[in-house]
């Protein structure tokens, strides 16, 4: 099985619900089903992950080397998440971060993220969209594999 690992960090398990002014009305389950239909034509599957403790992602991005790819959003721990970066930075295939508003335009601890210098590309302020946006970025990313 091919499979590309979706990723989300603390606080995005309740989409839809939180915040909705900044992060839409979408569930990450409708975003999983979105991500599902890009990648779909590719014969890929998606293995989507959503913890809210740093620990529980690293040994899901572990556990999850096999995958073709990766889309990370790691939420509020793109600020400070150093043991979440190392995990990525060992990660042997191409991975996008994304976020659904536009990090720049809110407040200024949000500016820097430790983990996007490592990242092969950033979506950032497209809302669920940004997601598929990856996806695509992805395809393009991954050779076939036949």
């Amino acid at each position: 099985m091919t499979a590309i690992l979706l990723l989300n960090g603390p606080n995005l398990g309740i989409l839809g619900r939180r915040e909705p002014e900044i992060y839409g009305t979408e569930t990450l389950f409708d975003i999983e089903k979105a991500i599902e239909k890009e990648v779909a034509e590719r014969g890929w599957d998606v293995v989507s992950v959503q913890r809210d403790s740093e620990g529980e992602l690293i040994r899901s991005i572990q556990e999850h080397y096999y995958t073709a790819g990766a889309i990370v959003n790691p939420g509020a721990l793109m600020i400070n998440g150093w043991g979440l970066r190392d995990a990525l930075a060992n990660y042997p295939k191409p991975w996008i971060e994304v976020h659904l508003s536009n990090v720049w335009a809110r407040e200024q601890f949000r500016h820097e993220s430790v983990i996007a210098p490592i990242a092969d590309g950033v979506v950032v302020g497209m809302g669920a969209l940004g997601y598929r946006l990856a996806a695509r970025a992805l395809l393009e990313l991954t050779p076939q594999i036949r």
